[in-house]
């Protein structure tokens, strides 16, 4: 396996490649292993990070749509920021 850079092309198949993927982690050292750990945590994070962040900007937006509307409908303001959870201030912006 330690003179082995790559699969070889008659070997490229699902199980081989998988097999061969396990034996490459199995060769590392253990200061090699924990670097690739905390590679993929690192990258697993930021992911993780971006997402929530999409949402909340989502959710944000949403409510100032849903803000909006019960502002066109005449609904006073401390309902209005009671149901949509915005400030007072975002919901006289609109």
């Amino acid at each position: 396996m330690s003179n082995i850079d790559k699969l070889p092309a008659y070997l490229r198949k699902q199980a081989y490649e998988k097999l061969y993927d396990i034996a490459k982690y199995g060769n590392q050292t253990k200061t090699m292993y924990d670097s690739s750990l905390k590679y993929k945590w690192d990258n697993k994070n930021v992911v993780d990070y971006a997402w929530q962040e999409g949402m909340e900007k989502g959710e944000y937006k949403k409510a100032l749509d849903i803000a909006r509307e019960m502002k066109k409908d005449g609904l006073p303001l401390a309902q209005i920021s009671k149901f949509t959870k915005l400030s007072a201030e975002d919901i006289e912006k609109l």
